[in-house]
């Protein structure tokens, strides 16, 4: 339930638009291309990042018939004017709708929207359901604002309404620009960004705003669950400070929203699950980055766990976040 993919070919967004920040593609040999940020190097990516035959022939190993797709985030483009980030997010939207109805049996799509405009972010969530894709991936923070900000309480609306899921992925990492080496946005920035856009969730009332609001957090909620008792003590140390807009402990909300099963720590899982519940941990792997669980399940099948559990996390979670029906991809 957590992969990214992206267009073979992306337009020269720059070029369109007149100004930068967007990544364009160099395929600049057979199956690979950098990604490329006007003239700085983003990363390379190989042909599993955007032919879904080669994913289907990958998954294949472990056993994976289905995989959730959605776009990789450098591409969500909150930075662009509202109405080129909706632009943008249409492109991506209708790729992803094309693999969806092209390889039925196979994908599930999220899309994307232009967060940074509520208005035409609502608009694209019509569209998204009428794609036929059953969710939205966006970011931990919107051009560093949090989630619980109430200009976006019409897209929380709107995805309730419209029986869209939600996947929170980090990015704008917190200090990026002050811990460059080392690979540290990644390793420390994106854990904290996902504690970050759980904690405003949870403390701003959105699950009780929006109480039919079904969220996923990635990478097993980032540094929320292995901080929870510090989150805890402080909401009860100093409720004058963060008690001010949700009177409801945080611990209490566990099992209300989904986490994916990225720890690549058989411990941290178990913990995980403690906390959660089988019910409310989902199968994630980040394919095709190298930071993601590339042997799909593999260290879950190693675990000892119930079948029951393996079949929550493998299958049934999953299915209930996105509120669909296994049958449909038998």
């Amino acid at each position: 339930m957590h992969s990214h993919i992206l267009p073979k070919h992306l337009p020269d967004w720059e070029k369109k638009f007149g100004y930068g920040g967007f990544i364009k593609l160099d395929h600049y040999k057979p199956k690979w291309a950098k990604m490329m940020q006007g003239d700085k190097f983003f990363r390379e990516i190989n042909h599993n990042c955007w032919d879904p035959e080669v994913r289907i022939k990958e998954y294949q190993k472990f056993n994976t018939q289905v995989q959730v797709i959605c776009t990789v985030p450098v591409l969500f483009s909150y930075f662009a004017k509202p109405k080129d980030g909706l632009v943008t997010a249409q492109f991506l939207n209708d790729d992803l709708a094309s693999v969806v109805k092209k390889y039925p049996k196979n994908y599930i799509g999220l899309g994307t929207i232009p967060m940074q405009s509520p208005e035409l972010a609502v608009s694209e969530l019509t569209r998204i359901k009428n794609l036929g894709l059953k969710g939205i991936q966006i970011g931990s923070n919107i051009n560093n604002k949090n989630l619980n900000e109430p200009e976006f309480f019409p897209i929380w609306q709107a995805c309730q309404q419209l029986d869209l899921a939600v996947l929170v992925h980090p990015w704008n990492m917190m200090g990026k620009a002050e811990m460059e080496n080392y690979w540290l946005p990644w390793l420390v920035g994106m854990p904290a960004e996902t504690s970050r856009a759980i904690c405003s969730i949870i403390f701003g009332g959105i699950f009780e705003k929006f109480p039919n609001l079904r969220v996923n957090f990635c990478h097993a909620s980032g540094s929320f669950l292995s901080t929870l008792g510090r989150i805890e003590h402080g909401f009860n140390s100093r409720p004058d400070l963060v008690a001010i807009d949700n009177p409801i402990n945080p611990k209490k909300y566990c099992g209300h929203y989904w986490v994916d099963c990225i720890t690549h720590d058989r411990d941290m899982l178990k913990y995980v699950l403690k906390k959660q519940g089988s019910k409310r941990v989902t199968l994630g792997s980040d394919y095709p980055f190298p930071l993601g669980d590339l042997e799909i399940g593999a260290f879950i099948n190693q675990m000892n766990l119930e079948s029951s559990e393996l079949e929550d996390i493998f299958c049934n979670s999953t299915l209930e976040w996105l509120n669909i029906n296994k049958e449909d991809y038998l």
